[in-house]
């Protein structure tokens, strides 16, 4: 665990999978922690299983695809907690279709949520954190390979987020730091019941399982932390060895 004590953090798609390990994990190393999501019932249940007192951890209704939504979060964070020093752009879509019928409506809303909104949410928390901070995007080994078949959208959608992180890393230094974490099949609700979760797909790869959630969460921890001051501009890639690029 890192030291979080005074700090304060918003992870966007808290409501479940990776971003709800995150948050926990965040408030456990004594973070004040904003749980965004899109669900706001879910992102509830989650901030109160952290603090039933809503005094460290509070829940946003958030939907990246809105512009106007990532200034909101910002603006009640401080004005909740008086400060920001971590933002984990987590929120995303996950969906299945051939490159010749995907629709214009799925194309434009991949990137509109996967992509536009992690560069809405850092550039209106870039403005305001403070000195020293750092943000984590949400990538993905589908950016790194192009999408597993059905899924170009999603990969050209993840591979924007690897470029905005690397020009954001530059335009934010030296006062922030902003990297990127590419998980691979991390057993999660958004992919459950899909074939890369299959135990036949998982056996294949050389820790032999998917990942969990916590694996994830434990990586953009450290890349908030003290104990990654030097590190800005990179990708870190959490695959269980699934891609080995």
């Amino acid at each position: 665990m890192f030291d979080f004590s005074g700090r304060t953090s918003i992870v966007t798609g808290a409501g479940s999978g990776i971003g709800r390990a995150t948050a926990a994990y965040f408030h456990a190393c004594g973070a004040n922690v904003v749980l965004a999501d899109i669900d706001e019932t879910k992102a509830s249940a989650a901030a109160h299983a952290l603090d039933p007192a809503g005094v460290s951890a509070i829940s946003v209704r958030y939907d990246a695809g809105q512009p106007g939504d990532a200034g909101m979060i910002v603006a009640r964070t401080r004005a909740t907690f008086g400060r920001l020093d971590h933002v984990v752009a987590n929120a995303g879509i996950y969906t299945d279709a051939p490159a010749a019928e995907i629709g214009d409506d799925v194309w434009l809303r991949t990137i509109q949520i996967n992509l536009d909104g992690v560069f809405f949410l850092c550039r209106d928390a870039g403005r305001v954190m403070e000195d020293g901070g750092s943000i984590v995007a949400l990538a993905s080994v589908a950016a790194h390979m192009g999408g597993s078949p059905g899924h170009a959208h999603y990969g050209a959608s993840k591979g924007g987020v690897l470029a905005l992180a690397r020009g954001l890393a530059r335009d934010f230094g030296p006062r922030l730091r902003v990297n990127a974490v590419s998980p691979g099949t991390i057993d999660t609700p958004m992919v459950a019941g899909a074939p890369l979760v299959r135990p036949e797909v998982t056996s294949t790869f050389p820790l032999r399982r998917a990942g969990r959630p916590d694996e994830v969460a434990s990586v953009i921890a450290f890349l908030c932390s003290d104990a990654a001051s030097y590190v800005t501009g990179e990708t870190i890639i959490v695959s269980g060895g699934s891609y080995i690029g």
